[in-house]
């Protein structure tokens, strides 16, 4: 069962899921910290081609079937035009409303 963006309890979360789902950039870019790091599968990538080639020039998109430690850990179905559907989790770490990074890999 999706739970909606609206109802996702951590705000640069839910802020994150937004512009991603909406392909909106500038959002994207705004919650994220001017640092921001991320792994995808455990290894570090460098995020701007990462979310170039896995969500903005494939149309990403993310539901997300549970929320855990106060919004911060996702477990979600995502697709691409790249790979399709896949079952991942997502972790993520704020400081203060900016993400500072974000993990993602297959759940």
């Amino acid at each position: 069962m999706t739970i909606q963006v609206a109802r996702l309890s951590d705000p640069a979360v839910r802020a994150f899921v937004t512009a991603l789902n909406a392909h909106d950039r500038d959002a994207f870019l705004a919650v994220l910290a001017p640092d921001a790091t991320m792994s995808d599968d455990g290894l570090d990538r460098d995020l701007d081609e990462w979310t170039e080639r896995e969500i903005f020039s494939s149309n990403g998109h993310i539901d997300v079937d549970n929320q855990s430690r106060g919004g911060l850990a996702l477990v979600a179905r995502y697709r691409n035009d790249a790979w399709g559907e896949m079952r991942t989790r997502w972790h993520f770490t704020v400081d203060g409303s900016r993400i500072t990074r974000f993990e993602t890999g297959q759940a």
